[in-house]
């Protein structure tokens, strides 16, 4: 009786994970053009260090650290493990990665950056360091709602 209460928990994160993975795919993977540029860490860092009063910069800075912090505080709350601050680092740093280097490989007219996939792991570890915070103060595990 307890198993079936767990598995529409369980495929609801799983879906809902799904669907914010592919709205990562959408707005980091949709061609803007062909080929690809290099983002320069250093000038980006200029950019953004003196861009706190350009909409387009804090846009793309709030964009950056927000992007992956939905998906990561699901997969933290579908696997408690995740939550891990080393193993959630390394995830998130990984699946940061991976959309740079899928940037870089498919020629969509995309900007490569180091700094972007920084600031996409970083909000990804913030989001689900808060997830497994909200989980342990109402006493949940995936799955298990009370």
């Amino acid at each position: 009786m307890g198993g079936r209460s767990v598995m529409p928990a369980r495929r609801t994160l799983d879906l809902v994970l799904l669907l914010t993975l592919a709205v990562v795919v959408l707005l980091t993977l949709a061609p803007t053009g062909s080929g690809w540029t290099w983002g320069a860490p250093l000038a980006e860092l200029r950019w953004y260090a003196s861009g706190w009063d350009s909409p387009t910069a804090m846009l793309q800075l709030t964009g950056n650290l927000a992007l992956l912090a939905p998906s990561a505080a699901l997969a933290v709350a579908r696997w408690p493990g995740l939550a891990v601050p080393h193993r959630l680092a390394a995830a998130s740093v990984g699946g940061a990665t991976a959309i740079e280097l899928m940037q870089w490989a498919l020629p969509l007219g995309r900007v490569v950056s180091p700094l972007d996939a920084l600031l996409n792991a970083a909000g990804a570890v913030a989001g689900g360091l808060v997830a497994a915070r909200l989980a342990a103060g109402t006493g949940q595990q995936a799955g298990r709602p009370r």
